[in-house]
């Protein structure tokens, strides 16, 4: 699948392959540095996806050129689908080394996801300079294959550094608007309730039944829930069931301007998904974070560890949601006092990398300058 470049159509003089996808955590960020390569570098930019990823749709959108390769999951995944990957990997690998050799890049970066394990690796094959991008505190299984082969690696947290050949860490880009959130000043306090764009169903049984509860007992508060197109009508009966004040709070399906809706929030209660931990970095806000408990390696709850360690966020995990006096308790306090807010939003902001996108380009950009200067 080709997509014209809708930037710079002038004679470039870097060429640049990014491999990789598969959820909007992994292929928003490379769209970020794909832009920064092709406004300021000059680059030619193509990616390097699969066709169930987000990448199908976003990058085209995006005016980047996409060529897709067949291959799919190996972690928690059945045994039949483990054993379709694995006979797809050699084709997989194939079709990347022939891309390489087409495409001829001069450094490629893997940012996670289905794609990105052949890619790095048919690019270390070629000896092509290759440079690893994880977003998470604990590294993805095709990052962990490749991080201490690749000549350079940009991580967001320090912890994953020590999986990775030159590790830098550069945070995770995240949109602009975030950065200029002006400073909460809402007399009453705010909930925001999400748990990605598809919801949380744990996160939609769990609210309702203590909304009564936590209204009553933090005055003035206010709640916007997003609750996934799928499970708005069910989220809002259980609301409207539970007898709580619906001046008081609102479900919706889904939130499309997400730093609006941060502004407005005293606290947001979320999964730990590395772009959300990032965005509640960028915009300074403090956090009650549940991780997914089926994430990838667990990858869900290093993050929400390390938010923990700044001071910018408190966690409570998936089963402490069974025992609403627990998780009524905890909202109480956080929200009942504005000083620990305002010390947690403090601390949020330490965690916050506003040149991300800037220092991942130029660091691609100085791996193929070395590379072409031997």
């Amino acid at each position: 699948m080709d997509a014209p470049i809708a930037e710079n159509q002038s004679s470039p003089s870097l060429r640049v392959l990014i491999a990789g996808g598969g959820t909007g955590g992994h292929i928003i960020p490379a769209l970020a540095v794909a832009h920064e390569l092709v406004t300021r570098h000059h680059a030619d930019v193509l990616f390097l996806g699969t066709p169930r990823g987000m990448e199908s749709r976003l990058v085209p959108a995006a005016g980047f050129q996409l060529r897709l390769i067949d291959v799919g999951p190996l972690k928690n995944v059945s045994l039949a689908t483990r054993i379709h990957t694995l006979l797809d990997i050699p084709n997989s690998l194939f079709a990347c080394r022939r891309l390489i050799h087409e495409f001829n890049p001069d450094v490629v970066l893997g940012v996670g996801g289905y794609a990105s394990g052949p890619g790095m690796a048919a690019a270390l094959m070629l000896h092509v300079p290759t440079m690893a991008f994880e977003p998470n505190a604990m590294p993805g299984l095709a990052n962990r294959l490749v991080g201490k082969r690749v000549q350079a690696a940009a991580v967001n947290f320090p912890s994953a550094a020590l999986y990775f050949n030159n590790a830098e860490v550069t945070g995770i880009p995240v949109r602009p608007d975030f950065f200029k959130l002006p400073p909460e000043t809402a007399e009453t306090p705010h909930l925001l309730v999400f748990g990605g764009s598809q919801g949380a169903r744990i996160f939609n049984n769990t609210l309702p039944a203590i909304a009564p509860a936590l209204i009553a007992a933090v005055p003035g508060l206010t709640i916007l829930h997003q609750a996934g197109m799928r499970h708005l009508e069910v989220t809002e009966a259980a609301y409207k069931a539970s007898g709580a004040d619906p001046a008081q709070w609102q479900v919706s399906g889904f939130l499309d301007d997400m730093p609006t809706r941060f502004a407005q929030a005293n606290l947001v209660m979320a999964r730990s998904g590395a772009s959300t931990v990032a965005e509640l970095a960028a915009a300074g806000k403090p956090a009650l974070l549940v991780p997914f408990a089926a994430a990838a390696d667990d990858h869900q709850t290093r993050n929400a560890e390390e938010m923990v360690r700044a001071e910018a966020a408190v966690m409570l995990k998936e089963s402490d949601l069974a025992d609403h006096q627990k998780v009524l308790a905890c909202l109480e306090e956080l929200l009942g006092s504005r000083e620990r807010l305002a010390a947690m939003s403090a601390a949020a902001l330490t965690q916050a990398h506003p040149q991300a996108a800037e220092d991942i380009a130029n660091r691609l950009v100085s791996l193929a300058t070395r590379s072409t200067t031997r």
